[in-house]
């Protein structure tokens, strides 16, 4: 639909201008309503958590219809905007690379937190800028392509309900003793969310990349053995493009992860960040152009 792309695009446009909205973010808000909710459905059960992510979904969705009944484009470009996160992503990184690059390794660790889960204390500048590299190419796929190719296909439900597919995720899509089998289900809903985004966003970091074989090659050798089936091709598109490599120990808390080696080329440096944002800055416009596209064939069906 002719509205429906527009909005998509310029939804995109205003949050490469603008980044994340700074006050009363949809996103945090609906965190909020899914702790409070979580108070009252919690239980130690696949069920439960099943009910729990399946309402909370459904009411997102239902946002978005009720939205683009009343203006179908001028939803589109605020939830498109609202759930984007790849200027914001592309700040953060960036910030992290100026510290890096200044030589102050204390500040570049305390602003990793706002990328990552990982631990970040006693990590070398090498290891702080692949934790770096590996959240953008994550990042550009899970907050950027995804929600706009679920926008192409079902407009501002699509977006809302992915992001609060994502947000779900994020929040209760845990390995651990509370969630193991309460957030299940919001696990692999994003799974399956991000399959075909995933993809598409690999796809074109090889066609925007400065190496495409090499993205393809690291892609198809390399992105299976990665614990996520979707962060997989991603990153490992990413690492082959950029010549570096990806992958190595990771800490977080207690839990120490052991991750294959994504592409052959040599260990990331503080200056692979810049060109790393820029290939982001790419597979979003293409995205945007992909979902816009997906929009405009879903009206001539």
């Amino acid at each position: 639909m002719k509205d429906r792309a527009a909005g998509l695009l310029a939804g995109y446009a205003l949050d490469r201008w603008l980044g994340d909205p700074r006050r009363f973010h949809p996103v945090a808000g609906f965190g909020r309503i899914a702790a409070s909710l979580e108070r009252r459905t919690y239980a130690d059960s696949v069920g439960r958590g099943s009910l729990h992510a399946a309402l909370l979904v459904a009411a997102a969705g239902a946002v978005g219809v009720v939205a683009e009944r009343r203006h179908r484009f001028l939803a589109t470009v605020l939830t498109t905007w609202a759930v984007l996160g790849g200027r914001s992503l592309e700040r953060e990184a960036t910030t992290i690379g100026a510290f890096l690059e200044a030589g102050d390794l204390p500040a570049a660790r305390r602003r990793l937190t706002h990328l990552v889960g990982r631990d970040p204390s006693g990590l070398p500048e090498d290891e702080v800028a692949r934790a770096v590299v590996e959240s953008v190419a994550e990042n550009t796929s899970d907050a950027v392509a995804a929600p706009l190719v679920w926008g192409g296909i079902a407009g501002a439900p699509g977006l809302l309900a992915y992001r609060a597919v994502n947000t779900l995720d994020a929040m209760i899509g845990h390995r651990n003793p509370r969630y193991e089998r309460f957030g299940k289900a919001a696990a692999r809903a994003d799974d399956v969310a991000n399959l075909l985004p995933a993809r598409l966003a690999a796809v074109l970091t090889a066609l925007c990349g400065p190496d495409r074989r090499g993205a393809l090659r690291a892609w198809r050798r390399d992105a299976a053995g990665h614990p996520s089936p979707n962060a997989g091709p991603v990153e490992a598109a990413f690492a082959g493009a950029l010549g570096i490599r990806l992958g190595g120990t990771n800490v977080y808390g207690e839990r120490i992860e052991h991750r294959p080696t994504l592409g052959d080329g040599r260990a990331v440096t503080a200056g692979d960040i810049a060109p790393a944002t820029r290939l982001a800055r790419r597979v979003g416009l293409g995205a945007a152009l992909a979902a816009a596209g997906i929009a405009l064939s879903r009206r001539r069906a």
